[in-house]
Parts: C-alpha cells; sequence; structure tokens
C-alpha cells in the first residue's frame, strides 16, 4: 500500500504536469483562464481526479467538456513525462469548492495587478 505522502507528492506532481500540458498545447480563448486546483488520486494510484477550476465561470462546462474530449492526448502526455506505473487514469472535475475557487481567482487578479495588466 502506498503511503499518504507519497500520494500527496503524486497528486502534486500531477497537478503541476496536467497543468503544464494544458497550457502548451491547447487552444482556449483569450478570455479564458483555466487553473489547475487540485488532484486527488485514490491509494492504489488506478485513478485521479483533476479539478479544473475556469474563469469566467460561463466557460465552465464547454471547458470541461473540451478537456474530457481530449483527455486521451492528456493521457498519453503525462504518460510520456512521468516515470511511474501505473500512471493513474485521469478525469476532469469542475472545482465546486467555492471557498478555494474565490481565493484562487483572489491571487490571479492580485498578480495581475502587480504585473499591470488590469486597471486598479
Amino acid at each position: 500500500m502506498i503511503t499518504s505522502k507519497k500520494i500527496n507528492k503524486l497528486n502534486e506532481i500531477l497537478k503541476r504536469t496536467v497543468g503544464e500540458i494544458i497550457q502548451k498545447d491547447f487552444d482556449m480563448p483569450q478570455d479564458v483562464l483555466i487553473t489547475v486546483t487540485r488532484a486527488e488520486t485514490t491509494s492504489n494510484k488506478i485513478i485521479s481526479k483533476i479539478f479544473i477550476n475556469v474563469i469566467p465561470e460561463e466557460e465552465e462546462e464547454k471547458v470541461i467538456a473540451s478537456l474530457k474530449k481530449y483527455v486521451y492526448y492528456i493521457q498519453q502526455g503525462v504518460n510520456k513525462k512521468l516515470k511511474i506505473r501505473p500512471v493513474p487514469k485521469i478525469i476532469f472535475v469542475a472545482e465546486k469548492d467555492i471557498d478555494k475557487a474565490i481565493k484562487i481567482e483572489g491571487l490571479l487578479t492580485q498578480i495581475e495587478e502587480e504585473d499591470g495588466l488590469v486597471a486598479k
């Protein structure tokens, strides 16, 4: 059985890797921001839920549907980048934890303001 420390490390690696693949390999409209908020992997490493936050929220269903459509491509990218076996099957889920989503949105707005991308 895998320890929770190893699962937590795997979750962080999956979160970062899937986020990089989405950022680099997917063409999303410029006004849509996609954030991988967390990953939750089962203790047997068979399934990993990847939680996605989409801004604006109105685009969430469309983005999740698009990611689910291309999950095989994303899964292949993860398989190539990670040197673990088995690599968990990826399932995309909309982030419904409002507190986390609000915190992330606030941090992103703060970063944009610091970079001068948004008028204060």
